[in-house]
Formats: C-alpha cells, sequence, structure tokens
C-alpha cells in the first residue's frame, strides 16, 4: 500500500458543492478497508516519537480520521463541531472558507493547558476552517505538536494561515 495508491482512490466531483469547485471525495478510501487503514498508519505516523494527549479533528470528515487516529495513539478524541452542535459550554470562531463563511466551536474543557494536541482533517484548502480550529485550541492553551491531512490543495495555499506550526500533507495535489 502506498500513498499513489490512496490518490488513486480519491475521486474528483466536479462542481460540488457549486459551480467551480472541484471536490476530492475521500469516501472510495473509506470504503476500503486496507485505504482507510493505510491512512491511519500515515497519519498517525506524524506524532511519531511524540507523546500526545489528543488528537482533535474538524467536523465532519476530520472525526473520522482523528477518531481512528486517537485510537491508534492512545490518545482522547476532541471534536471541533459546527456552531451550535455541541451540548455544552463553548469557544467558537467565525472564519471564511472557499465557498461561504461558518464558525466552529470546542467545548471550553476539551483541551486542558499544556496538553499536547495533533490536530487532524480530512483536507487542506484554503485553511480557514484548521486556521480557526488553531486559534481555538491556543485559547485554550494547547501545545500543538502538529497539523496533519490526508489531502492538501497546494494552489489555494491554505498552510498560509496555519502559522509556524508543523504541518503534514499525505496526498499533495499542486
Amino acid at each position: 500500500m502506498s500513498v499513489d495508491s490512496l490518490r488513486s482512490a480519491v475521486r474528483d466531483v466536479p462542481d460540488f458543492p457549486k459551480p467551480g469547485i472541484l471536490f476530492r471525495d475521500i469516501t472510495p478510501v473509506l470504503s476500503h478497508p486496507d485505504l482507510f487503514q493505510e491512512s491511519i498508519r500515515l497519519l498517525s505516523e506524524t506524532a511519531a516519537g511524540k507523546k500526545i494527549d489528543k488528537v482533535v479533528g474538524i467536523d465532519a470528515r476530520g472525526f473520522i480520521f482523528a477518531a481512528a487516529v486517537a485510537d491508534r495513539l492512545h490518545a482522547g478524541f476532541v471534536p471541533i463541531r459546527k456552531r451550535g452542535k455541541l451540548p455544552w459550554r463553548t469557544r467558537g470562531l467565525s472564519y471564511s472558507l472557499e465557498y461561504g463563511e461558518s464558525e466552529v466551536e470546542i467545548h471550553e474543557d476539551a483541551v486542558l493547558p499544556g496538553e499536547k494536541v495533533l490536530l487532524v482533517d480530512d483536507l487542506l484548502a484554503t485553511g480557514g476552517t484548521s486556521a480557526a480550529a488553531i486559534q481555538l485550541l491556543e485559547q485554550l492553551g494547547a501545545d500543538l505538536v502538529a497539523v496533519a491531512f490526508l489531502i492538501e490543495l497546494r494552489s489555494l495555499n491554505g498552510r498560509a494561515l496555519l502559522g509556524n506550526h508543523p504541518v503534514v500533507s499525505i496526498i499533495d495535489y499542486p
């Protein structure tokens, strides 16, 4: 199994969710056990040699990968969700994305000051969602060890919004 195998399984869906957007569909990776396991292995390796207390996943596809990575790393899993989806006291942040505006939230007690965190998501595009997640984690005092993505769309330069945090992408598209 290789990164090329993962790349070849990602399906391109033009004009989704709106005209002009080329959506990178990961569901074929998820539906193939060997590919899914390989993606989790590679994402977990982004924290190699580091003790991780919490793996944070971004709503919604990031949950799939982050929860599995948390299990593999023997760490807790923390969701960052769209506004209004978490049942307790939250911190929230609004941001712009490729095709609109949104807001994400995290429980105020989800990450304790100084806890070592790995942030995981399926895709880095313009970086708005990830930058908002990073800001929320910083507000809680997290020690962000790395930010890991299955896919990065380099032409959208989302990495520029993520500060000096180590960023690792398994599959890069120009």
